[in-house]
């Protein structure tokens, strides 16, 4: 790292909460959030929005004109977005934002869609309020943000990506501050159907629906979950910093599937190694996974993992809690990874029989992986 990156703020709006205090709650308790829910025409597990945190989203959408015909992953970028530049202490607006999405304004596009299906026509705002970028744009809007808007999807390492993006501006020396995160609205009849037809959607529904880490099972147990996270980032040595910014890696694997990533996913490899170029593998003391359920995808990190640490660090996620939210989920991670840090307390998975030893957690590795191989590991440390 040429010079030292603060994360001085980090905020989310997901089922866990909308609060530091209520999202570390959640985490202490060793039980899923994943529920079975109406969707569409039929039932299926996934880890939504409270009822309390869909009532100020549509407090939002009615709280401006304008606001009345964006997506929800737009309005949840949105309110994230406001509690992390408060959190941060920015007073003016000279910052950057980078906020990405997997899938976008999905339920409207699905939704205009099937408009055009019945009519041959569209509404007026379809094609705005269903391009990808309107959700950095929308967020930059209500912040009233001076410096530059980037939005992009690079599946389920979005959020990551958009962190690397502030990284490389604020290097550049062309940002001193940046908003990067992810959000994601996808709880909707296409996109779970298309989950499905993967064959990687749980079908289980018990105490754990999503069994991520459990390398034993036989069955793919991915479940979809929604939500925003946000993270500030400043130039150099900050008072207020949560965690620094110590090293990251990205890489993209040399595809056998187009939608899989190699059996010792080797962009993991990769990625890892780079983040750790600066520190001692030994040093980590815990691995925040993407781990996102399945049978391959939590076994081929475990093995790229194995094939990078001499001694493996404690290893927790928090799909099994909440769901994968694809482009939120880096972020989402990484809140995990600074609350573990701020709290000295490890999170552990609740059905993983491997007990952690109890010991100062100071570097913490977050990864990340999407369709394509496309791997982030970023390194935070107190």
């Amino acid at each position: 790292m040429k010079t030292p990156i603060a994360i001085t703020s980090i905020a989310s709006f997901s089922p866990l909460g909308k609060t530091s205090a209520e999202v570390w709650k959640e985490y202490l308790s060793p039980k899923s959030l994943i529920r079975e829910k109406k969707i569409g025409e039929t039932s299926s597990l996934v880890a939504s929005l409270s009822e309390t945190l869909l009532k100020e989203v549509e407090a939002l959408r009615s709280s401006d004109a304008k606001y009345k015909s964006l997506d929800n992953s737009v309005l949840y970028a949105i309110l994230a977005s406001r509690e992390a530049v408060k959190k941060a202490g920015w007073k003016n607006s000279e910052f950057g934002v980078n906020i990405g999405s997997s899938r976008g304004a999905t339920e409207l596009f699905e939704k205009h869609h099937q408009e055009f299906l019945k009519t041959g026509k569209t509404a007026t705002l379809a094609s705005p309020t269903t391009t990808l970028g309107n959700i950095a744009t929308w967020v930059a809007h209500d912040l009233k943000s001076q410096g530059p808007e980037l939005s992009h999807s690079i599946t389920c390492s979005t959020a990551l990506h958009a962190l690397l993006n502030g990284i490389a501006w604020m290097q550049s020396g062309m940002a001193d501050k940046f908003l990067v995160g992810g959000s994601e609205a996808p709880l909707t009849p296409f996109t779970i159907a298309q989950m499905n037809a993967l064959k990687i959607y749980s079908k289980s529904n018990d105490g754990f629906p999503c069994r991520a880490l459990d390398f034993d099972k036989t069955k793919n147990t991915m479940v979809l979950g929604e939500g925003a996270a946000m993270a500030c980032l400043e130039m150099g040595k900050i008072k207020n910093a949560l965690a620094y910014i110590t090293g990251f890696g990205y890489a993209t694997d040399n595809l056998q599937h187009s939608i899989s990533i190699t059996d010792e996913a080797e962009c993991f490899q990769k990625s890892m190694k780079m983040a750790l170029q600066n520190i001692n593998p030994d040093e980590v003391d815990a691995i925040v996974m993407h781990a996102p359920g399945t049978i391959k995808g939590d076994k081929s990190e475990y093995r790229a993992i194995q094939k990078t640490f001499r001694n493996i660090p404690m290893l927790t996620t928090n799909k099994w809690k909440v769901g994968h939210t694809f482009g939120a989920s880096g972020l989402l991670s990484l809140e995990l990874a600074i609350l573990m840090i701020l709290h000295q307390k490890f999170i552990e998975v609740p059905f993983v029989t491997e007990k952690n030893p109890r010991k100062e957690i100071r570097n913490i590795l977050v990864n990340a992986v999407g369709f394509g191989g496309n791997a982030v590991s970023i390194l935070i440390s107190k």
